[in-house]
């Protein structure tokens, strides 16, 4: 499957037979600064950075950085399973025939389906990346991208109780239409020939020499062929390696924000009326760390204390789409252009919503 791989050749090392000249590459010798420019070295040097300079805070941001990785593992766990069974039984080209003809209503159920989805930013990660591996549609992707992290059943109460239902159902509209608008430009810029390679690869790409994965057929008994036990296994430890190593780094990552940049001293930047408070809180918010369950209440204080409700949506939406953990996640994931479109299209939708709900609420 060319363009739309996040691991490396299936069937080992190509699709030659074994032993051909192909498969007979020198090994390299170990490049210990490649190695050292890993996430891995980010994710161990930060706590300990925390306990050389603030001994203090270092328990309490590694105990929330772990508990945040292992609230995302099910999800982990469940995605590289899929992915592993998929490559192994061959199926992408069947999925991705499934949606030839499709796409438009691709989109439309992606935007819905990810207003239900009880995923942050970070936890939809395995998802994104199971989907894209198996040759769904980018825009369908990217409308279950956008709408996933902005709300869900329990947030939409919690968010009603703190800042009152025309808020919480504002929040959910913006949350579809913010997937549809985005699955729907992604369609018309792949029409336009953009995105037609939107995934980096997992580690080697193999030796190069022939298309990856099974043809025909799906043959979901993969464990009955040597062959496909083999793809399984090599899928099933390269896509996990893959989303452990960017997903721990999230997570360190967000529990330095929680713990030095609190949402609450950066939402306060953006206090004020008119449509300039709501461009900055959506440029402001997308970065911050937005916790869907704690914003509601403390987004309420701000607006008491004067913050616009435009630019409390604006500011919810934004980090809700994204946040620097999140970010780094996506760039592990996909080509610069398509990150860029993401977090264009997050910002936008989020102005655009500030703006909508402070003019008609």
């Amino acid at each position: 499957m060319s363009g739309m791989d996040i691991t490396t050749t299936s069937g080992g090392c190509c699709s030659t037979p074994e032993g051909s000249p192909c498969c007979a590459a020198k090994p390299k010798p170990k490049d210990y600064m490649k190695v050292l420019r890993t996430p891995w070295t980010i994710t161990l040097l930060v706590p300990v950075l925390v306990l050389l300079l603030d001994r203090s805070q270092a328990l309490p941001l590694s105990v929330f950085a772990i508990k945040a990785f292992l609230s995302t593992l099910p999800y982990l766990i469940f995605a590289v399973l899929l992915i592993a069974l998929l490559k192994a039984a061959g199926a992408e080209s069947a999925i991705r025939r499934a949606f030839e003809g499709r796409e438009t209503e691709a989109i439309v159920l992606a935007a819905l389906f990810g207003g239900l989805a009880p995923f942050c930013s970070c936890q939809v990660i395995p998802f994104i990346a199971g989907l894209l591996a198996v040759g769904t549609p980018l825009s369908a992707v990217m409308a279950f991208w956008l709408s996933s992290p902005l709300i869900d059943p329990p947030t939409l109460l919690i968010t009603a109780a703190a800042l009152g239902w025309p808020f919480a159902i504002g929040k959910a509209v913006a949350a579809v239409a913010l997937g549809l608008f985005g699955g729907f430009a992604v369609k018309m810029m792949l029409a336009g020939g953009a995105f037609a390679t939107p995934l980096k690869q997992v580690g080697s790409g193999g030796c190069g020499c022939g298309p990856s994965g099974f043809r025909g057929k799906p043959v979901w008994r993969f464990w009955q062929e040597g062959q496909r036990r083999a793809v399984f296994s090599q899928e099933l430890k390269l896509n996990a390696l893959f989303l452990i190593k960017w997903l721990a780094l999230a997570y360190v990552l967000e529990a330095v924000l929680v713990t030095y940049v609190p949402a609450e001293l950066i939402a306060r930047t953006v206090g004020g009326e008119g449509v300039v408070p709501i461009v900055a809180a959506a440029i402001v918010g997308m970065p911050a760390y937005l916790n869907s369950y704690v914003a509601p209440p403390l987004l309420a204080g701000l607006i008491e204390q004067g913050m616009s409700t435009g630019a409390a949506m604006a500011f919810m939406i934004a980090g809700a789409v994204s946040s620097i953990p999140a970010m780094a996640a996506v760039w592990s994931l996909v080509r610069p252009l398509v990150f860029a479109t993401y977090l264009g299209l997050g910002i936008f939708g989020a102005v655009i919503a500030g703006v909508i709900f402070q003019y008609i609420v």
